[in-house]
């Protein structure tokens, strides 16, 4: 009963995002200093002075606990989780509870996003015994050999240690329950979104996929954009799928969530109208009120997401948000070696948004002119008590262009100059405001999303600053993430580079450079990313089910060896690994990569088309598009192909690989296509080519 009684006190704090000021590691006073001390996350380095012996994550933490037979609490966050650190501030810096947790327990703390894989086992395990949904920080309680017996989310210092107590005297007075529970636990975990080998035929249909489709859609909010839900998360590779879908069938619900989805996210308070860039999420069902942080791997996949629909819809607005957005990138979250930092925080000064919003008053002082004042409050939806909270106003936009246009008779042309020029005023006035705090690790899976962002927003525009800075970071990967004999490392801070990678390093990491090939047809990209596809076969691949662990074979096991198999905000990385494949099965005519991917594709195959919420398996929804139509092979050969190239990849086309360079190259379908004083397109499919042609318009045509 004691167990259940502590259930009570969890709480929904689904995938809270947000911290208090990074003020714990810089303060004057360390009167207490722990193992932390001399790790390189920032999320860790903010607990180095709690009086709480912190360890980090591995060998030397769980030796103590086997060694001493204590219990384990093993406490995951990440350096833009707001509710981590009032819990730090409540309990862990507080010497009464520290006394206790120190006592009684090996105290662990784990940055989530350098060990994912410690942060998923021990999430399944709240999952599991709380039976609903869970967030962060993730306290999880574990015996000795770190099975887990309990877990929960945030708790207030008196809860906080209730819990602790009732533990500590469970432990004392029937350690076997304790056992019980982490056997149960522990085999739940084992079993979590375990897959099997599914035999059959590998038929995808256009029928199953349309019935599929159908169900996605019927999640949609049309009016608003995004689920029929509050909070609303952006979830890019949803609206990926559905614009592939819709180029693919013509569908046009699918064209209708997409432009709804992005245009309101365009106009609401989720995206930073004065510095570019998106938060988190919106805790409303309008994305009007964002959780303030901002994350790269968001912004990654929302430029590639912002990017693809420009060149459908031809929204000048996406475009806008495309080069503000990396605007914000540029200046925020890159490295001078050209990596991307992690995040930053939604808090500065102890307040959530503070940096971010307004009082109408202090819009109208930094204007100084009453008629730009009341358009441009009119513009974003300015009121005297304020749009949010405590009088402050988020800036976000309700009303057309024209609608504002007509009251002030003003075009089109003048009423941007005027915003654009109130919007600078106000930006200088903000940045010299506390700015939040930066999480400056850089990981390489998220480090590819954005270098992905930057090639879909070269391939979109026709910038070349973008395509450069992409080519930069690859070369950082490369130089800073690669290691001898193709293994990748996860993290990186002030030159130093320690966790080994995981799957989703090397799946997101094989995906853009199979895009940066195609952007400069330099094969350099495209066999590194085969080198990085056959590391991963070779020490992540589980022959048995033919998917991929998330952790390597060289890893020190944890509990379990888990698979990462549902897509959320970031694709899983079995999705991820399995698209991958099969791109680089088709430019190598390597069959292997195509045949785990169709195999992989096939044990998912009655899970994501049968699910009334295929949204949690968009990136599988694009693979099984991929074998029901399956994509065509573009090679565009001579000594005009860099600019034929730019010119096609400018057109939305979701099922097109490119290939080609000024002469033939060493890939297969290449040969003997070159010919001298004439550059070709050569549209193919399945290795069969079509007629060739010299005109784009006439290769598009070919492709309809």
């Amino acid at each position: 009963m004691q167990l259940f009684r502590i259930l009570i006190y969890s709480m929904l704090l689904l995938c809270f995002a947000c911290k208090a000021p990074n003020g714990n590691a810089q303060q004057s006073d360390h009167r207490h200093t722990n193992k932390l001390i001399n790790e390189s996350s920032p999320y860790l380095l903010q607990h180095a002075h709690n009086p709480v012996d912190w360890y980090p994550w591995g060998e030397e933490a769980l030796a103590k606990a086997k060694a001493e037979n204590k219990m384990m609490i093993i406490s995951v966050g990440y350096a833009a989780c707001h509710w981590c650190h009032v819990m730090e501030h409540e309990s862990f810096e507080d010497s009464l509870v520290s006394k206790v947790m120190n006592e009684h327990f090996v105290c662990i703390k784990v940055d989530r996003e350098e060990r994912p894989d410690v942060d998923d086992v021990y999430m399944t395990a709240c999952h599991l015994a709380s039976g609903r949904s869970c967030g962060w920080p993730l306290n999880a309680f574990a015996l000795p050999d770190g099975r887990p017996f309990w877990a929960g989310t945030y708790f207030p210092k008196k809860d906080w240690l209730d819990i602790l107590d009732q533990f500590i005297n469970l432990q004392k007075k029937n350690p076997a329950k304790l056992k019980e529970h982490a056997d149960n636990i522990t085999n739940g975990i084992q079993n979590n979104e375990k897959v099997s080998l599914y035999p059959g035929d590998k038929i995808f249909t256009a029928e199953i996929l349309k019935e599929t489709a159908k169900n996605f859609l019927s999640n949609i909010d049309f009016k608003k954009g995004g689920g029929q839900r509050a909070p609303k998360f952006p979830m890019p590779n949803n609206y990926q799928f559905l614009l592939s879908y819709h180029h693919l069938f013509q569908n046009q619900l699918s064209f209708d969530a997409v432009d709804a989805t992005l245009s309101n996210m365009a106009w609401g308070g989720i995206y930073d109208h004065l510095g570019g860039g998106f938060a988190r999420y919106s805790t409303d069902a309008d994305w009007i009120v964002p959780h303030f942080e901002k994350m790269l791997y968001d912004n990654g996949q929302l430029v590639s997401l912002y990017a693809e629909a420009y060149r459908l819809y031809k929204n000048p607005g996406y475009k806008k948000v495309i080069e503000e957005t990396l605007t914000f990138i540029e200046r925020e979250l890159t490295s001078p070696e050209g990596g991307f930092y992690s995040s930053l925080d939604a808090d500065s000064e102890g307040e959530e948004g503070k940096f971010y919003v307004w009082t109408k008053e202090e819009i109208e002082q930094v204007l100084n002119d009453e008629r730009t004042s009341k358009i441009f409050n009119e513009y974003y939806e300015i009121k005297g008590s304020g749009n949010w909270e405590h009088g402050k106003n988020i800036l976000y936009r309700r009303k057309e262009h024209a609608q504002i246009c007509k009251k002030y008779d003003l075009t089109t042309e003048a009423l941007d100059n005027i915003i654009d020029a109130a919007k600078a005023k106000l930006f200088d006035v903000r940045s010299k405001r506390i700015r939040p705090n930066l999480d400056d690790k850089i990981l390489t899976s998220w480090n590819s999303l954005m270098l992905k962002g930057y090639v879909e927003a070269y391939r979109a525009t026709g910038n070349e600053a973008y395509l450069k800075r992409a080519l930069k970071n690859g070369d950082f990967i490369l130089t800073h993430m690669l290691k001898e004999g193709n293994r990748l490392n996860r993290n990186y801070k002030n030159g130093t580079s320690v966790i080994n990678a995981f799957l989703d390093d090397y799946a997101l990491t094989i995906e853009a450079f199979t895009a940066l090939y195609q952007a400069t047809f330099d094969e350099k990209w495209l066999y590194k990313a085969k080198d990085l596809t056959d590391y991963a076969i070779t020490h992540f691949f589980d022959s048995d089910s033919g998917m991929f662990f998330y952790t390597s074979d060289i890893d020190p096991p944890l509990i379990a060896r888990k698979m990462e198999v549902s897509d959320n905000v970031i694709p899983a990385s079995n999705s991820s690994m399995a698209r991958a494949m099969y791109t680089l099965g088709l430019y190598f005519y390597n069959n292997d990569y195509i045949e785990k991917s169709k195999q992989m594709m096939q044990n998912l195959k009655e899970t994501v088309t049968i699910h009334p919420q295929p949204n949690f398996y968009s990136n599988w929804c694009s693979l099984y598009s991929s074998f029901v139509k399956p994509p065509y092979e573009v090679a565009i050969v001579g000594e005009n192909s860099a600019e034929i190239r730019q010119e096609m990849l400018k057109y939305y086309t979701p099922n097109v690989i490119f290939l080609g360079g000024d002469d033939e190259g060493s890939l297969e379908l290449l040969k003997d296509k070159l010919q001298e004083g004439e550059t070709i397109i050569y549209v193919c499919q399945n290795k069969v080519c079509k007629f060739p042609v010299t005109e784009v318009s006439n290769a598009l045509e070919l492709m309809k």
